[in-house]
C-alpha cells in the first residue's frame, strides 16, 4: 500500500508540474496570428527614414560632442509630422493607429546615428505618456498629452530615485493633499530629458497604505513649477546626446486634477507603461544588431590579413551567422508581443523575456562585431564603438536583467515567494 501511495503521490506531482508547464505555454503563446507589414506600415517607415536622413542624422555627431540634442526642435519636427502620437487618440492630436505602427516607427528611429535621440523619443512616446493616454482625465490629456503629441512639450518620466532604482515599490517621494493641491517632496534620478522637459510623469507615494503597491499615484508635474530643480546633469558612459538629470522637489504644489487615473493605483499604471517601454527598447535595439552585423560584414570583406579577407576566416563568417540567427529569434518574439499587445492581451511575461534577451544579445553582438574591427573598432571614427557603449544600457534601464529574471520566475512559479 505504501508503494502504491508513494507512486500515486509522485504521479500527482508530475501532473501538477505538467499542468504548470501547459499554463505557462498558454500564457506565452498567442492565438494564430501573423505580424503583417502592410503598404501603410512601409509608407510610414519610408517617410520617417527620409526625415531622419535629412533633418536629424547630419547633426548627430555634433550632438554627441555637445552631450545634448535640441529636444524641443527635434520633437516639434516629429510632432508636426505625426510621429509622436502614432497610436494615441485622434481627439488629442494622435493618429489613432494600432501599436504595430508604433513599432515600425521605433525600428526606424534606430536608423538615427546615435542611441541617445531614439531613447529620448521613446520616453516621449512609450514611457511618459501611455498611462496618461489610457487612464488620464480629459483635463490632463488636454494639458499634457496634447502638447506632447504635437511636440510643443518635452516629457520625462520620474520613477527611479537615489537608492530606489529597479525596486520601484521602495520609492520615497511623497505627495500630500493641502487644500486643492498636491504638495510634493522628494527627488528623481536618471531622468532622461530631465534638463529640457516641460513636465514629468511622476510616480509618488500619496497615502500610507502598508502595501507599497497600493500607496502610489502618477501625477503630472510641470517642470517650471516653483520648487522643482535640476540638481545635476549626469555624465554617462554612453547615450551622450541624451541629457540625464537628477531632479529634486521641495514643497512643489500642483493641482489635484494633475493626477493620472485613480489615486493609489500608480504602481499598476506604471507597470503598464513598463511593458510599452520594454517593447520599444527591443524594437529599437534589433535593427542596431542588424546594422552591427551588416557593417561588420562589409568591413571584414574589405580588410585583409595574412593573404585573405578577414571575412574569409571560417570563425568570422560562422560567428556572424550565429549572431544573425539569434537576432531572428528575438525578432520573432517581438512580432508575437506586438500581435498580442494589439489584441489587448497581457504581455508581461513576453515583454519581460524580450527585453532580457535583447539586452543580453546586443551586448554579445556588438562585442563580437567590435572584435572583428580590431583597433579601428576602439576608435570614435566608426559606428560600432558608439553602438558598443550605447547598447550597454539595455540590460540596465527600464528594469535590470536581474529584475526581469525575477518577474519571469514568478510567472513560472519558481520564485520562492510564489511557492510559499
Amino acid at each position: 500500500h505504501y508503494f502504491i501511495q508513494s507512486n500515486l503521490s509522485s504521479l500527482g506531482r508530475m501532473f501538477n508540474k505538467t499542468r504548470t508547464a501547459l499554463n505557462m505555454s498558454r500564457c506565452l503563446l498567442s492565438q494564430s496570428r501573423s505580424y503583417q507589414i502592410t503598404t501603410e506600415h512601409e509608407s510610414l517607415r519610408e517617410n520617417l527614414f527620409k526625415l531622419i536622413d535629412k533633418e536629424i542624422n547630419p547633426h548627430c555627431a555634433q550632438w554627441e560632442k555637445d552631450k545634448i540634442f535640441p529636444a524641443h526642435k527635434v520633437f516639434k519636427l516629429l510632432g508636426d509630422n505625426g510621429y509622436l502620437g502614432i497610436s494615441k487618440p485622434t481627439e488629442y492630436g494622435g493618429l489613432g493607429l494600432d501599436y504595430s505602427f508604433e513599432i515600425i516607427a521605433a525600428e526606424t528611429f534606430a536608423s538615427i546615428d546615435c542611441g541617445g535621440v531614439p531613447m529620448a523619443i521613446g520616453v516621449q512616446c512609450d514611457m511618459a505618456t501611455p498611462a496618461l493616454a489610457k487612464y488620464g482625465s480629459d483635463y490632463v490629456k488636454d494639458n499634457f498629452l496634447r502638447p506632447s503629441i504635437s511636440g510643443d512639450y518635452v516629457s520625462c518620466l520620474g520613477v527611479s530615485e537615489v537608492g530606489s532604482g529597479s525596486d520601484v515599490s521602495s520609492i520615497r517621494s511623497k505627495a500630500v493633499v493641502d487644500g486643492g493641491e498636491w504638495v510634493i517632496n522628494g527627488g528623481k534620478m536618471w531622468t532622461t530629458n530631465g534638463t529640457q522637459a516641460d513636465w514629468m510623469c511622476m510616480l509618488v507615494n500619496t497615502n500610507d497604505n502598508p502595501n507599497p503597491h497600493r500607496s502610489k499615484s502618477l501625477i503630472c508635474v510641470p517642470m517650471k513649477t516653483k520648487g522643482v530643480q535640476v540638481h545635476r546633469t549626469i555624465s554617462k558612459m554612453g547615450m551622450h546626446s541624451s541629457d540625464t538629470a537628477e531632479i529634486t522637489m521641495e514643497n512643489v504644489r500642483v493641482p489635484l486634477e494633475n493626477l493620472i487615473g485613480e489615486e493609489g493605483k500608480g504602481f499598476q499604471h506604471q507597470m503598464d507603461q513598463f511593458q510599452n517601454e520594454r517593447i520599444y527598447a527591443a524594437a529599437g535595439v534589433i535593427p542596431i544588431m542588424d546594422r552591427a552585423i551588416q557593417e561588420t560584414i562589409e568591413y571584414c570583406s574589405q580588410r585583409s590579413a595574412f593573404g585573405k579577407s578577414i571575412l574569409d576566416n571560417q570563425y568570422v563568417h560562422y560567428r556572424l551567422a550565429e549572431l544573425q540567427t539569434e537576432v531572428e529569434c528575438v525578432r520573432a518574439l517581438l512580432h508575437q508581443c506586438v500581435d498580442q499587445h494589439v489584441a489587448g492581451e497581457n504581455i508581461t511575461p513576453q515583454a519581460t523575456m524580450l527585453k532580457l534577451k535583447c539586452g543580453r544579445l546586443v551586448r554579445e553582438v556588438v562585442d563580437s562585431c567590435l572584435q572583428f574591427w580590431g583597433g579601428m573598432g576602439y576608435t570614435d571614427d566608426v559606428p560600432i564603438s558608439r553602438m558598443y557603449r550605447d547598447s550597454r544600457l539595455i540590460s540596465i534601464g527600464g528594469g535590470a536583467d536581474e529584475v526581469m529574471l525575477g518577474i519571469i520566475c514568478k510567472f513560472m512559479g519558481t520564485d520562492p515567494g510564489s511557492r510559499s
